[in-house]
C-alpha cells in the first residue's frame, strides 16, 4: 500500500509539471513503432526486440530529463561547450570502425551500433539556443553569423566526409532556421543564400561521391535503371500504392512480406507503414506528428527565456526535417538520403536523441 501511494505521488508530481498531451502522443507513436515493426517482420526479427528496448529507454530518458533543470544549460556556457567538444570527438570516432553500406557513420562495438551524428544534432540545438539567446540583440553584427556558422560547419563537414549528406543537410537546416529566428537581417540573409548556391554547385562537382550523384539521377528518372539505382524508389512507390486507403492489414504488407521493399525498417519505413495501414494509417501518423510539433511550438511560445523559445524551435526543425525528408524520399520527391523517420524508424541513436530533447523541452515547460 505504501509503495502504491509513493508511486501515485511521484506520478502526480511528474504529470503536474509537464505537457501531458505531448507526453501521451509521443509515447503512443513510439508504441506504434513497435507494433509496426512487428507487422513488418514478426517477433523473431532482432529489430523488434531491440526497438522494444530502445522505446523503453527513450521513455525513461524523457521522464528523467524533464526533472532536470534546463537553466543549467542556459546559464553555464562551459558546460554546453564541453558537450559540443565531446559530441565532435564522438562524431570523428566512426572513421576508426568499418563502414556500413559504404558509409562510416556508426560506432560499432560487438552487436552495439551508435550514430554520433544524431547526438550532434541535439547538442547543436542546445549550443545554438545558448549562443543566440545571449546575442539576439547584436545578431545584426555579421561576426555572430560567422561564429555560429563555424560551430555548424565543423560537424557538417565531418558528416559530409563520412559521407552522410542527409545529416549534414539537417545540421545546416538547424543552424539556418535558428539563425532566422534570432533575427538575421536581409542583407546578411542574401549573402548567405548566394554562398549556399555557390557551395552547392562546387559540392556537386567536387564533393559528392559517384553513388550520391547516381541517387540524384535515379530520383529524377527511376525508370532509367529499374533494376539498379532506380529499384528502391520504384518499390517504395509500389508499396505506398498497394496500401490504398486502408492498407493490406497488419503483418500483410504485400511488398514488405514479398521482400521487394528494401530497408523496410529504416529508410523505407514510411512506405512499409503505408503498405500495412494505407492512406488512413499514414494520415493518422502524420497528424500525430503535427500535433507533437504544435505542442513543442506552444511550449516554446510560452517559455519565459529566449533559450527555451529557441530550443523549442530547434527541436521542431529537427523533427520536421526528418519527417519531411523521410516522407519525400519514400514518395519520390527527394533522392534517397538514409534519414530515419522520427519516432518510428528502427534504431536507438535517433530515438534516444529525440526523447532526450523532448525531456529537455518538458523541463522548459516545468521550470518556465
Amino acid at each position: 500500500m505504501a509503495l502504491r501511494k509513493s508511486f501515485s505521488s511521484i506520478s502526480r508530481q511528474y504529470f503536474s509539471g509537464i505537457d501531458t498531451s505531448l507526453f501521451a502522443t509521443v509515447v503512443a507513436i513510439c508504441l506504434f513503432s513497435i507494433f509496426n515493426l512487428y507487422g513488418i517482420g514478426g517477433s523473431q526479427n532482432p529489430f523488434f526486440v531491440k526497438q522494444v528496448i530502445f522505446v523503453g529507454a527513450g521513455i525513461v530518458l524523457m521522464a528523467v530529463f524533464s526533472f532536470f533543470n534546463y537553466r543549467y544549460l542556459r546559464n553555464y556556457s562551459l558546460v554546453v561547450f564541453v558537450f559540443y567538444i565531446l559530441a565532435l570527438l564522438l562524431l570523428t570516432m566512426p572513421f576508426f570502425f568499418h563502414s556500413i553500406r559504404g558509409v562510416k557513420s556508426w560506432i560499432v562495438i560487438g552487436g552495439f551500433t551508435f550514430e554520433p551524428a544524431e547526438l550532434m544534432k541535439l547538442v547543436l540545438i542546445v549550443l545554438m539556443a545558448k549562443y543566440f539567446s545571449q546575442r539576439h540583440i547584436h545578431i545584426n553584427n555579421y561576426r555572430h553569423v560567422v561564429i555560429s556558422g563555424i560551430y555548424c560547419l565543423i560537424p557538417a563537414l565531418i558528416t559530409l566526409v563520412q559521407p552522410d549528406l542527409g545529416s549534414a543537410l539537417i545540421i545546416i537546416f538547424i543552424w539556418f532556421g535558428m539563425l532566422l529566428a534570432a533575427g538575421i537581417n536581409k542583407r546578411h540573409l542574401f549573402i548567405l543564400l548566394i554562398m549556399a548556391m555557390l557551395v552547392g554547385s562546387v559540392g556537386w562537382m567536387f564533393v559528392l561521391k559517384p553513388y550520391q550523384k547516381i541517387r540524384v539521377e535515379s530520383f529524377l528518372n527511376p525508370a532509367g535503371d529499374p533494376r539498379g539505382s532506380g529499384y528502391n524508389l520504384i518499390q517504395s512507390k509500389i508499396a505506398i500504392g498497394s496500401g490504398y486507403i486502408l492498407g493490406s492489414g497488419w503483418g500483410n504488407g504485400q511488398q514488405t512480406k514479398s521482400g521487394f521493399l528494401p530497408e523496410p525498417y529504416n529508410d523505407f519505413i514510411f512506405a512499409a507503414t503505408a503498405d500495412q495501414f494505407g492512406l488512413l494509417g499514414i494520415g493518422t501518423l502524420l497528424a500525430a506528428l503535427l500535433f507533437v510539433i504544435s505542442r513543442i511550438l506552444l511550449i516554446g511560445e510560452r517559455a519565459s527565456t529566449n533559450f527555451g523559445k529557441l530550443f523549442a524551435l530547434g527541436l521542431t526543425i529537427l523533427i520536421a526535417t526528418h519527417a519531411l525528408i523521410g516522407a519525400a524520399v519514400n514518395i519520390g520527391l527527394m533522392p534517397v538520403t538514409g534519414i530515419p523517420f522520427p519516432l518510428i524508424s528502427y534504431g536507438g541513436s535517433n530515438l534516444i536523441s529525440l526523447m532526450t530533447g523532448l525531456g529537455i523541452l518538458q523541463s522548459i515547460k516545468r521550470h518556465g
